[in-house]
């Protein structure tokens, strides 16, 4: 008796095109892994796979941002639990944007470059923040835009957490909805508050933390000069000019 051939429906034609496409695009479309290069990154590792939200706190160029963007990408793209990143910067270079020419995008573009940076190199390719944003799994914005809005099912990157003033960082922080994790990324050393024509602006990280420090949800991690990983040149730039208390 011959074997009958299954008959295959036009739904289930497409639904198995559309994964094969989707395998396709998941094979040309992936993240490099990355493993900590310091035992402080290693900390951070630890933190934040064990559900802890945290804030990365020292030395430029000890790659807290990086960190911070690999593991929201790594959740967001391999776990159902998040969908979406949204990365907050200071709004201390922002704080005229109301008075610039463009669209509310044009004018965030400058200050989202680092992350798209990043981006693009954990997937090696120019074009992967690009396509994160299409697919609406990573967005930009600044703490002039944040009002009124809440954050569900996302990962929250607070970069340049030091410029921002106790206000702006009690507003990032209440923006946190029902299954979201918030990161917080700053150096205490590249405060431009500092020079903020405003002279009423000034840093609320100091504070902030002392809050953090007292919630169970919250690791706070310390990075040191010795933590530098970005290259020889910054670390012995920081370490020198930290022997200059004037300077630094």
């Amino acid at each position: 008796m011959p074997r009958q051939r299954q008959k295959v429906t036009s739904r289930e034609k497409r639904r198995n095109q559309k994964d094969a496409v989707q395998q396709i695009q998941n094979n040309k479309f992936t993240m490099r892994e990355i493993e900590p290069i310091t035992e402080t990154q290693e900390d951070l590792f630890d933190s934040y796979n064990q559900g802890l939200n945290f804030a990365a706190i020292g030395t430029a160029g000890t790659g807290k941002t990086m960190c911070a963007m690999y593991l929201a990408l790594n959740d967001v793209l391999t776990k159902k639990d998040y969908h979406r990143i949204i990365v907050i910067r200071s709004a201390v270079q922002t704080r005229e944007q109301g008075h610039m020419p463009g669209t509310k995008e044009q004018k965030e573009s400058l200050f989202a470059a680092p992350y798209a940076d990043i981006t693009n190199d954990l997937f090696g390719r120019g074009d992967a923040w690009q396509i994160l944003k299409t697919k609406k799994q990573i967005e930009f914005t600044t703490t002039s835009f944040i009002r009124g809005l809440t954050f569900d099912n996302a990962i929250i990157i607070v970069d340049e957490c030091q410029s921002m003033t106790y206000h702006e960082l009690d507003s990032v922080i209440t923006r946190v909805g029902e299954n979201s994790k918030i990161l917080f990324c700053g150096d205490t050393r590249q405060d431009d508050l500092k020079s903020s024509r405003n002279r009423s602006d000034v840093s609320g990280l100091a504070n902030f933390l002392k809050v953090l420090e007292k919630m169970n949800s919250f690791d706070i991690v310390e990075f040191t000069p010795e933590d530098i990983v970005r290259s020889g040149l910054v670390k012995e730039y920081i370490l020198m000019k930290e022997t200059l208390p004037a300077v630094a």
